[in-house]
């Protein structure tokens, strides 16, 4: 017995066969059982969606001897000749091959004469956009009014080119493509049952090259099986398409979002050896970037019909959105390159490397440690007692030992103070003999309508300081929770701003929990206000991934949160602030400096305060 394709030993015989297109299949099938029959339908849809197969159903529910039903009984003479193609009353034509009009006249002519053999004669007109303008004008009449036992069933997978006249006189029914999902279900259960064994990977590669049509999936199956000799895998189904393998795309994609340029060179080096297309590679890339960017805003709209939701959603959250954002407009325009460079693979590898060149710095906080920051400028020794006692005119400073110390003692010192100031934590206490000056911080303070926190920012230069030794700094953490890190204090509204660091969060989540103010904390339950600022990016999905997140950190504790102005600070507030009060400290500092009014004085310079930044 010759062996007969799959397409054709797997083409549905029933409504319930068919796969997807329920849209469609609910109009058709009640309208059969209520006995609500139109004269002229359309299919509309791209190849291998199943247009021609729902028409030979639809002729067989009305032909078959058992009467006109949703469900042919498949086994009358009339269904078995209509599935063999050799129905006298089931007229099929190939539109493409006979556009004359004298064909079209030709094919009417008999329109008038009763079916032989069933209950309708059934005119199927396969690609009838195919037909000539004349031919459309003489099928126009009989169309629109046909005889009783006459339905015409029309398919064509480019309506756009069909007359209004024509579209106006059909019930128009537009199939959709099979999503990768359904045919990778479809393509199991077929080799299942062929008793083929497979790879999943391998069906979810012939699912994409399918590119929504069926009967093209199970003709690369076919063609797999004997690439294969009897075994669909994911290598062979690979090298066969000529497609890149997708986990290797992932792993790119993963080494991207690490920033590890040496690794990326190295997994480039490897993918040539199998001589990609490199054009295909950044075309994979795009579209992981753009999955994963959408996941990052709505992550409910990933779904599973690629068979990679978990690795996209994997990947927004270990890449920032602005990175995101980035590599997907780098690829985009680097493809146009790729035909400039003299290689394909340099052309790719210089793509890969301007992303990496252009990507954002992430933001670091540095450790707070005052005595190196004292010592940056010079590698000067603790004077045992540094006395200015007028900041307005230069003075020798006094020193209780034998020791001398330079002139530049105290601006040292003075630097130092404002290169900190930005890094002191809320907590923590300075031991440090001096009298502070908090007017300007409170005043600051107010300007930005955010509530001063314990940070208090002195004014190194305006009054005496004494320093009898290096400045101390005292910090004193609170008791671990159970279940929580030892490098953390104990979690609350004023600590805070130290736990979102050490959540495992990026984009999105992340921006969201540093937007965020803890108010309260009681039985287990957080209590959060997010800045309004945040609506456009928060939802239930966000807050769960924060949540999440902080459940690593304090088990079973849950959170509350609620999009209004925030009655505490947030983490974003309170670096924003301190950034501003050392500048403002900066700016105090330059202003006070006795060498800079000197120059100011005598030489008439200025200072342009755009160009002023605390030490970082």
């Amino acid at each position: 017995m010759s062996y007969q394709v799959l397409a054709r030993k797997w083409r549905p015989r029933f409504f319930d066969e068919m796969v997807g297109q329920e849209h469609v299949l609910r109009a058709l099938i009640n309208a059969l059982n209520e006995e609500r029959l139109h004269h002229a339908y359309l299919f509309t849809g791209t190849r291998g969606v199943g247009k021609t197969t729902i028409a030979r159903i639809l002729a067989k529910c009305l032909n078959c001897e058992q009467g006109v039903s949703a469900r042919p009984c498949g086994e009358c003479t009339s269904c078995r000749e209509i599935a063999e193609g050799r129905f006298v009353d089931l007229i099929e034509v190939d539109a493409a091959s006979r556009t004359r009009v004298e064909d079209t006249r030709e094919l009417l002519d008999n329109v008038q004469y009763a079916p032989t053999r069933g209950r309708f004669k059934v005119y199927l007109i396969d690609e009838v956009h195919m037909l000539s303008t004349h031919s459309f004008n003489a099928l126009l009449k009989t169309l629109e009014e046909p005889p009783a036992h006459v339905k015409f069933l029309l398919a064509t997978t480019d309506p756009q080119k069909l007359p209004v006249t024509i579209l106006s006189r059909c019930l128009q029914f537009s199939l959709k493509n099979m999503t990768p999902e359904r045919i990778v279900e479809y393509l199991a259960k077929v080799l299942d049952a062929e008793t083929i064994q497979y790879e999943e990977p391998a069906l979810w590669s012939l699912g994409r090259a399918a590119q929504g049509s069926m009967r093209d999936a199970l003709s690369l199956t076919d063609q797999a099986i004997a690439y294969g000799e009897g075994h669909v895998g994911e290598s062979q189904v690979n090298a066969m398409l000529g497609t890149m393998d997708r986990g290797r795309l992932f792993r790119l994609a993963e080494l991207m979002a690490q920033a590890d340029a040496g690794r990326v060179m190295q997994e480039v080096a490897e993918m040539a050896e199998h001589a990609p297309d490199f054009d295909e590679v950044l075309q994979g890339m795009l579209h992981i970037w753009h999955r994963a960017a959408l996941a990052q805003v709505v992550p409910d709209a990933i779904e599973n019909s690629e068979g990679d939701r978990d690795a996209i959603l994997k990947l927004s959250m270990a890449m920032p959105a602005e990175d995101l954002q980035l590599y997907y407009q780098i690829s985009l325009q680097g493809r146009k390159d790729l035909a400039l460079a003299p290689d394909p693979r340099q052309g790719f590898e210089m793509v890969l490397l301007r992303m990496l060149a252009f990507r954002p710095a992430p933001e670091q906080v540095p450790e707070l440690d005052l005595e190196s920051a004292l010592q940056k400028k010079k590698p000067l020794s603790p004077p045992t007692d540094v006395s200015v006692t007028d900041p307005s005119t230069p003075a020798e400073p006094t020193v209780s030992t034998a020791e001398t110390t330079s002139p530049d003692a105290a601006a040292s010192y003075q630097e130092a103070a404002v290169e900190v100031v930005e890094d002191v934590p809320s907590d923590t206490a300075l031991s440090i003999d001096e009298k502070t000056e908090p007017e300007p911080v409170t005043q600051l303070a107010s300007l930005m309508d955010s509530p001063v926190a314990d940070e208090v920012v002195t004014d190194p230069v305006s009054e005496p300081v004494s320093v009898t030794s290096a400045p101390e700094i005292a910090v004193e953490a609170p008791e671990a929770a159970p279940g929580q890190s030892d490098e953390l204090p104990a979690l609350a509204p004023h600590t805070w701003w130290q736990w979102v660091e050490h959540l495992p969060l990026a984009g999105l989540p992340m921006a969201i929990a540093k937007n965020s103010a803890l108010i309260t904390l009681d039985g287990g339950v957080a209590v959060f206000d997010v800045d309004p600022a945040q609506g456009a990016l928060y939802n239930e999905s966000q807050k769960s991934r924060v949540q999440d997140a902080l459940q690593t950190l304090v088990p079973g504790l849950t959170i509350e949160m609620t999009l209004t102005p925030p009655r505490g600070e947030t983490p974003d507030q309170r670096r924003h602030r301190l950034r501003v009060e050392a500048l403002y400290a900066a700016k105090h500092a330059i202003d006070s400096d006795p060498l800079v009014n000197q120059i100011l004085n005598e030489m008439g310079g200025r200072v342009n305060e755009d160009t002023v930044r605390p030490n970082s």
